[in-house]
């Protein structure tokens, strides 16, 4: 007989009972981590504590039982034994509780020989039935996609896990505090978008019936936001979850959640402190000495983050001035020495952003600014006052990724349209990833935007990073995979 069927018959058995296998509520029950906590040697042995949880081991000593009863605050061990218990009910429970099954238990607490603090059963209740056992070995390295795929286990099982993601939700809550302090409003924009705008990124389509109209999920809130300060919300910020029809790795999701931070009367070197104070602040808060190690190598927060221009270092990484590639022929041959395809059109932007991408990101380990993109790969961004090729425009790279955006705000409408027109141009090339025109956000510049800073961090790699976790999907409780009947 399978485990399932021992379960079933157990179930049944408790309906024979006239018990529930799927409980009542509980109320009133206190946290293992705060009893614990209280718990004193000289606590009265008639004070009779009330908890809640999973059975996570069941060790029966004949005349007596031990249990690891686990809540969302800790675990603690539960004891029941035949000569203080009503004898049938007592074997009535060892025939019937299996480890997975999440029980109420009522009694007061004591500490054995070997002192652990222990609750005595004195009353216990039947909340759920697990009709499956737990995993026995549930090792995340042998079975990555089992972990991600049945997250629900991986959490139960592996305490570290479930220690990320209560670290990752501690960070997006002092963010926000960050910006609140900082006197930021929070705001919603839309998910559905009649235009993909704020990023060049391919959109997920799909189609309001009652509009009868194409809509996209958002690439990104930008241009919304902006939208606002125009209306006069002069320090706006978003949690927003993103959606990107681009491959699945270790370093990308489809969905991901991203913070898009606008400051009216700021620029791009506003927004580059600003960037470097809520990852500090953020840092402090979790890691005390401010460090972590990433693929084995050591990430210093609090110390100043380094910057660089992207002309600079794209030739120190790639060995070749990236204005001489906008000689078509000769970016052939850089990429072909590089062993490097390009996907998208042969353009000059395409080529310089790939090559940025493959030879100069996984570089960059230690927090790193790389400011003055070139204006062909920041649609959105001010040019340079000294040098219109180039816009005031930063992306921060922490452990080979960018974890960060941000530039001072393209508010010139006749600017925007030119490049809005350039994108198009590409779009019929067939680059799919190239902005589209975006008329009325054209009409809101119209009534002028003021000088804005404009900024986004990537929460998940930003967990990453500072958790020093190597994969985006140990950051998102469900991440996208491939249908098992598709592996």
């Amino acid at each position: 007989m399978d485990e399932k069927q021992q379960r079933l018959n157990k179930l049944n058995r408790l309906v024979q009972q006239g018990i529930d296998p799927y409980g009542h509520p509980f109320p009133d029950t206190e946290s293992i981590q705060h009893i614990k906590a209280d718990f004193s040697e000289k606590e009265n042995v008639e004070l009779v504590h009330k908890i809640g949880g999973r059975v996570m081991a069941f060790r029966d000593h004949g005349k007596s039982v031990f249990l690891d009863i686990v809540d969302e605050t800790g675990r603690i061990q539960a004891y029941i034994k035949e000569s203080t218990a009503n004898p049938d009910d007592y074997h009535f429970f060892k025939e019937v509780v299996d480890v997975g099954d999440i029980l109420g238990l009522k009694g007061p607490l004591f500490r054995t020989k070997r002192g652990e603090i222990t609750l005595e059963v004195k009353e216990w209740h039947f909340l759920a039935k697990a009709l499956l056992p737990l995993p026995e070995k549930w090792h995340g390295l042998k079975d990555i996609e089992q972990r991600y795929r049945y997250r629900y286990l991986d959490l139960l099982v592996n305490p570290t896990v479930k220690e990320n993601f209560v670290k990752r939700s501690k960070m997006l809550e002092h963010i926000r505090n960050y910006l609140y302090k900082n006197d930021f409003l929070e705001v919603e924009t839309p998910v559905l978008q009649s235009l993909a705008g704020g990023a060049l990124a391919k959109p997920f389509i799909t189609h309001h019936e009652a509009l009868d109209m194409d809509l996209y999920l958002r690439i990104a809130p930008e241009l919304y936001l902006k939208r606002l300060v125009v209306g006069s919300i002069y320090k706006v910020f978003e949690v927003s979850k993103n959606f990107r029809n681009e491959g699945i790795s270790t370093i990308h999701n489809p969905e991901f959640t991203m913070i898009e931070i606008y400051w009216a009367f700021q620029d791009y070197r506003a927004m580059m402190k600003l960037t470097e104070e809520i990852i500090k602040y953020v840092v402090k808060q979790l890691l005390p000495d401010g460090k972590t190690v990433w693929e084995g190598v050591t990430i210093d927060f609090l110390t100043p983050f380094t910057a660089m221009e992207f002309r600079d270092i794209f030739y120190q990484k790639v060995g070749t001035d990236m204005e001489e590639l906008r000689d078509l022929n000769q970016a052939k041959r850089v990429l072909k020495a590089e062993s490097i395809s390009l996907n998208r059109p042969l353009t000059w932007e395409n080529i310089v952003d790939k090559l940025f991408k493959e030879k100069v990101e996984s570089q960059l380990i230690n927090p790193t600014f790389i400011t003055g993109y070139p204006v062909e790969l920041s649609p959105l961004a001010k040019e340079r006052a000294d040098n219109p090729k180039y816009t005031d425009r930063f992306e921060l790279f922490i452990g080979g990724m960018e974890i960060a955006n941000g530039f001072t705000e393209l508010n010139d409408p006749f600017i925007q349209r030119d490049r809005f027109l350039a994108q198009l141009k590409n779009r019929e090339k067939g680059d799919v990833e190239a902005h589209q025109v975006d008329e009325d956000y054209l009409l809101a510049l119209e009534y002028a935007l003021p000088p804005t800073g404009g900024l986004g961090i990537g929460m998940d790699r930003l967990t990453m990073v500072i958790l020093g976790l190597n994969s985006i999907r140990e950051v998102i409780l469900f991440p996208h995979l491939r249908p098992p009947d598709k592996i």
